[in-house]
């Protein structure tokens, strides 16, 4: 009997594997690495996404959601997220089975979306909430950044100002202590939160950010409106 590992410089004989796992016989053991398939978990409502696994390294994942997250979730993992490679593993799996999904989540990545369209022809192709959420959210931070680095400028400005004159500069201080780029840096975790979910200070903070800036009010609502929807419907 040949020998296969070696632990703390002790060799275990191959005779032990067979009670240690099935590993050695596992029919896709070979390409393990790359790719893993378990057709027999597809079920009418699945998820298509990339994931991180270790040092950076993307995999797309799919899995069945009725199983959520127990026993039977997995049904594919491929290395790397290039749309042909996956669906030339993805159609390993009968045409047969893969016409049996009536519905996929993904997110809005057009190579997630190709994989989608082509691989199970008979789904119906739905946005995953959490992403369109995100884009709204990130809507809202890039308008308080721009205003921010507004803020930034006139600083610099008056200072600048405040040299050539020989008068000292001192920046304004809101009812709050803030200063005006103090106020639109530390408004950042308040706007990724419902109003009803804000401390004190935060609400306060909030009426003078609403108060100087009407357009980031008006995002912020939209962005909370939209995750009412999807909250309520």
């Amino acid at each position: 009997m040949g020998n296969y590992f070696n632990v703390n410089g002790k060799l275990l004989e191959e005779q032990y594997r067979d009670h240690l796992s099935d590993f050695f016989q596992w029919e896709q053991r070979e390409h393990s690495c790359e790719w893993v398939l378990f057709p027999e978990n597809i079920g009418p409502y699945i998820s298509i996404d990339e994931a991180s696994l270790s040092q950076g390294e993307l995999y797309t994942v799919l899995t069945n959601k009725e199983a959520k997250g127990r026993k039977g979730v997995l049904i594919a993992m491929i290395k790397g997220t290039n749309s042909d490679y996956v669906r030339m593993i993805l159609e390993k799996i009968p045409l047969s089975t893969r016409i049996l999904v009536k519905e996929i989540t993904l997110d809005m990545a057009p190579s997630m979306e190709k994989v989608s369209k082509y691989t199970f022809p008979k789904a119906t192709l739905v946005t995953d909430r959490f992403h369109v959420q995100k884009l709204c959210y990130e809507a809202v931070q890039e308008l308080r950044i721009k205003h921010r680095w507004e803020a930034l400028d006139q600083e610099c400005n008056e200072r600048e100002i405040g040299r050539e004159t020989g008068q000292k500069y001192i920046p304004e201080v809101l009812e709050n202590g803030d200063s005006l780029k103090q106020l639109l840096a530390r408004s950042r975790y308040l706007l990724f939160k419902p109003e009803t979910k804000w401390t004190p200070s935060q609400r306060q903070r909030a009426e003078l950010l609403f108060k100087r800036y009407p357009d980031i009010e008006k995002v912020y609502i939209l962005a909370m409106e939209l995750g009412w929807i999807y909250h309520t419907t």
